[in-house]
């Protein structure tokens, strides 16, 4: 008897696995890999009243392609299951959407290594209980179904899954331009394949955020020129902040460092200092405030010149000028 599981019906095909090898480091053969087709989306309206157009498919297609798979959207290292290795736009042959429109759907193909590590893995989409996917992307416009406007802007009040006059409201995603992440997931919001959409409207208004969203995902990112160039410009005003708090920083250590050694110089330089690093800004300025105070009695902080040039314009009224 053997414990070993044959996934010999689960193999690549000669054209997949050249695809496949195009990501790994080293030529795999057809028994080192197991793969299978998920569902991510498609064009219906699913359970939070939204929908990818056609359109919209076909550009996920291009952009899912070496996306890796994780679980629950928690992105890391060793939560990485699967990788796509090809995506396809598929249309039902006598399907309907609820709205009446043909039906379609984005396929894709992905693979995993075939070790101890994954067979349980493996084991639990080959018997269904891991089945359903998630999908993050971003999306330059949300239309809405009945006025054609953006979603909740110029001038549009209408409310997802509710009825207006003949029609059913729900939004269109439109233009996506990036894709994060594909994860298996246990509820997932299209009834068809589950995609819990995590997308950014308003692609104008939220550039940077979407950016910094694709760069926190630890998927691989494609950034076009403009792209690249607001990055860039993020950067440097980050430089230019950082630069200027590491001056007032040093200011503050200045005076924390001057202001122990007057009102406790039995405490040690030393001392001082490595007091003075576990503070932020805040509790530094705190400090400084409070060594001032007790300095006062020790030592005059104000110049003493300056009080008694004061006091002497007071009580002198020119007389030195009179004759």
């Amino acid at each position: 008897m053997t414990n070993e599981t044959d996934f010999s019906s689960s193999y690549p095909t000669d054209e997949e696995l050249e695809l496949i090898n195009n990501y790994t480091r080293r030529p795999f053969s057809k028994d080192e890999v197991y793969v299978f087709s998920v569902t991510l989306c498609d064009n219906d309206v699913d359970r939070d009243f939204e929908r990818f157009t056609v359109e919209s498919l076909f550009a996920l297609e291009k952009l899912f392609v070496g996306k890796t798979g994780i679980v629950d959207h928690v992105s890391s290292s060793k939560n990485q299951t699967a990788r796509i290795f090809k995506c396809g736009v598929e249309a039902v042959e006598g399907r309907k959407t609820i709205t009446g429109d043909d039906y379609f759907k984005l396929t894709a193909r992905a693979y995993i290594p075939i070790t101890d590590g994954n067979r349980e893995t493996i084991m639990s989409i080959e018997s269904g209980i891991r089945k359903e996917v998630s999908v993050g992307c971003a999306v330059e416009e949300s239309i809405c179904s009945v006025c054609g406007k953006a979603m909740g802007h110029d001038g549009c009040h209408h409310i997802k899954g509710q009825t207006f006059g003949s029609k059913l409201c729900f939004a269109e995603l439109m233009n996506p331009y990036d894709a994060y992440e594909w994860s298996f997931v246990a509820v997932p919001a299209q009834r068809e394949a589950g995609v819990t959409k995590m997308f950014n409207k308003g692609r104008s208004n939220k550039k940077m955020e979407d950016i910094m969203k694709s760069i926190e995902s630890k998927q691989e990112v494609t950034l076009s020129t403009s792209e690249c160039s607001k990055l860039f410009e993020y950067i440097e005003e980050l430089k230019k902040d950082a630069e200027s708090g590491r001056e007032y920083r040093n200011e503050l250590e200045k005076n924390f460092l001057r202001l122990m050694a007057v009102t406790q110089p039995d405490v040690p330089e030393s001392c001082a200092k490595k007091a003075m690093k576990a503070l932020d800004a805040s509790e530094l300025k705190a400090f400084n405030k409070a060594l001032e105070k007790n300095a006062e009695g020790i030592i005059p902080l104000k110049p003493q010149l300056a009080t008694l040039k004061t006091e002497r314009s007071k009580t002198s009224q020119n007389k030195e000028f009179k004759i």
